[in-house]
């Protein structure tokens, strides 16, 4: 059971990241120049019901962390977040069209192996 809080957290992560990607985009948002336009613009975009719901999920996504650590170790547990980066990556390039280069591939692979690597030391 604790695997699958630790799968929520990943999940509501990775939601909260590619909804907020997708919408920013969709708004052509660009940052005005000035601390106080910037503070606004902001403000405004926390009202947006899909940026909203990017938040949301990412406070969704911290009762599921707190569920999973309380039941593993944060050292074994702490590795498998990494699973987002490789997500992320990878329905970046699916969603949003962005490259997938060489780099990529292997960085997402080491990210793979150190979880692996971690995982196994319970």
């Amino acid at each position: 059971m604790s695997y699958l809080y630790i799968l929520g957290t990943i999940l509501f992560t990775v939601y909260g990241q590619l909804i907020l990607k997708w919408r920013i985009s969709q708004l052509e948002f660009n940052l005005p120049r000035g601390i106080f336009l910037k503070m606004i613009s902001l403000f405004k975009l926390v009202f947006d019901p899909f940026i909203f719901s990017g938040f949301a999920s990412a406070f969704i996504a911290s009762f599921f962390w707190m569920a999973a650590i309380s039941k593993l170790d944060l050292s074994h547990a702490y590795p498998f977040m990494g699973l987002s980066f490789v997500l992320v990556t990878f329905l970046s390039v699916y969603i949003f069209n962005e490259t997938f280069t060489l780099y990529k591939l292997i960085g997402v692979s080491f990210i793979v192996l150190g979880i692996f690597i971690t995982s196994r030391s319970m």
